[in-house]
């Protein structure tokens, strides 16, 4: 491992077209698109298992501000690194499991202004996206009632979320 990480992490045989697909944070080490771009190279070398984190989705307050950066930082990365594996041959063999330990209720937590309020945990229902591993893309499995609150159609428990919707579909709301 210590002989192969300087490779691994040198990205100057990376192609141009490759890293810019991945966003501007691509150069900057330890951001989620450069961890993206670093986790494709590990499905490359055999890794078995590769967990990425982009932390900071806790938006008790402050969440119109903060979800437009966060989604600036995972949206294109997290494409692009789907669509890397893909073009390599490798998201057959990968499963990219994509969510969170909890989901987000709908309504405000806090004050509710126009440009500062929050949201807050909800253990109950939440959504996981998985691409890869042979997911049958395009299908969904469960579902929410009317609120986005309460379990309305086949729920999973989140120890079983990968089990059963590895099975099912390529977006799947477990709770």
């Amino acid at each position: 491992m210590q002989s192969a990480v300087p490779e691994l992490t040198n990205l100057a045989t990376e192609p141009r077209h490759a890293l810019e697909k991945y966003g501007p944070d691509v150069h900057r080490p330890g951001s989620y698109a450069a961890n993206c771009l670093l986790a494709r190279r590990l499905a490359e070398r055999g890794v078995r298992f590769i967990q990425l984190f982009h932390r900071g989705w806790d938006q008790h307050t402050n969440l119109p501000r903060q979800i437009a950066g966060q989604c600036r930082d995972t949206d294109q990365a997290s494409a692009a690194l789907i669509r890397d594996l893909r073009e390599r041959g490798l998201l057959d063999d990968t499963l990219v499991i994509w969510g969170g330990e909890f989901g987000r209720t709908v309504y405000c937590q806090g004050t509710l202004t126009a440009d500062n309020y929050g949201r807050d945990h909800h253990p109950r229902c939440f959504t996981v996206w998985l691409a890869g591993g042979g997911i049958k893309a395009g299908t969904t499995y469960g579902a929410t009632d009317d609120f986005s609150y309460n379990i309305a159609e086949n729920p999973v428990h989140v120890h079983d979320c990968t089990r059963r919707c590895c099975t099912a579909s390529a977006s799947t709301t477990c709770g």
